[in-house]
C-alpha cells in the first residue's frame, strides 16, 4: 500500500472512530423503555436488510397519543443510540408528530438538512453518520417501528 493509500485508510478510519463518538455510546448503553408490555395494543418489528439491525416496538394509544412505549433494539451503536432518543421521548406523541420525527430525520442523514425538531432533537448526535449511509437504514428503525405500531393500534381501536 502507497503512503498515499495508508493516509486515506488511517483517515476513514478516525472519521469512523469520532462517528461512535461517546455521546453516542452512553446512549446506545442506555435504551429506555426495553421492559416488554404486558398487554401492547400493537407491535412492528423494523429490519435493515443491509446490517441485519432489528427494532420491534410495542406501545399502547390513548386519544390517539401513545400512553405505553416498549422497544426491543438489536443493532449498532448508531441503531441503539437512536432508538434511546426515540424511546426517551415516544410517549405522549401522536402519529403526525413521529412521522414528522422520521422524515426530519431521513432529511437529515440524506439531504443535508438540519437536525429533527424538539423533542426529538437529541438525533443531532447522529449527525456524522450522514456521510455513513450503509448506517442510514439502522438509524432509521426506531421511528419506522413506532410509527408502523402506531398507525397499527389506531387501526385496532378503529376496528
Amino acid at each position: 500500500m502507497t503512503e498515499h493509500c495508508k493516509g486515506k485508510a488511517m483517515s476513514a478510519e478516525a472519521d469512523l472512530i469520532k462517528l461512535y463518538s461517546g455521546k453516542i455510546l452512553q446512549l446506545a448503553a442506555d435504551i429506555p423503555h426495553t421492559e416488554p408490555l404486558d398487554q401492547p395494543m400493537a407491535s412492528a418489528k423494523k429490519r435493515s436488510p443491509l446490517c441485519g439491525s432489528t427494532v420491534t416496538v410495542s406501545l399502547n394509544v390513548d386519544g390517539g397519543r401513545i400512553s405505553a412505549f416498549s422497544q426491543d433494539v438489536k443493532a449498532c451503536a448508531l441503531g441503539q443510540a437512536a432508538a434511546a432518543v426515540v424511546g426517551a421521548n415516544a410517549i405522549g406523541r401522536d402519529a403526525a408528530e413521529i412521522e414528522k420525527a422520521r422524515d426530519q430525520l431521513k432529511a437529515m442523514l440524506k439531504e443535508g438538512g438540519p437536525a429533527p425538531e424538539a423533542p426529538f432533537d437529541g438525533l443531532e448526535v447522529l449527525m456524522p453518520a450522514r456521510d455513513y449511509r450503509n448506517r442510514h437504514a439502522s438509524i432509521m428503525l426506531a421511528l419506522e417501528a413506532t410509527l408502523e405500531a402506531l398507525n397499527a393500534a389506531r387501526e385496532t381501536a378503529c376496528a
